[in-house]
């Protein structure tokens, strides 16, 4: 069994685990300044992390629906803006 060496290799639902343990445990109240601000920092890296992870999982959609269908997908908020108009 190989060891994860890489952030990038931990999988979405890892790091949204992790997210939400951090959450819970700064929720909680009682840790000193200097922890909770770690705590803090590393739930951004993560939150970005996953979010970056979603885009990719979106991006690699689309091109699969594009690709299965033959039609030009449009932007659900581009959409939206024009239709406001």
């Amino acid at each position: 069994m190989t060891k994860k060496t890489s952030e990038d290799s931990v999988s979405f639902e890892e790091t949204l685990e992790e997210l939400e343990n951090l959450v819970n445990e700064m929720e909680q109240g009682d840790l000193p300044l200097n922890d909770a601000l770690e705590k803090f920092e590393r739930g951004i890296v993560l939150a970005k992390q996953s979010q970056k992870a979603l885009e990719n999982a979106e991006q690699k959609v689309k091109i699969l629906m594009q690709s299965q269908t033959g039609e030009t997908l449009v932007d659900l908020e581009a959409s939206e803006q024009t239709d406001e108009q």
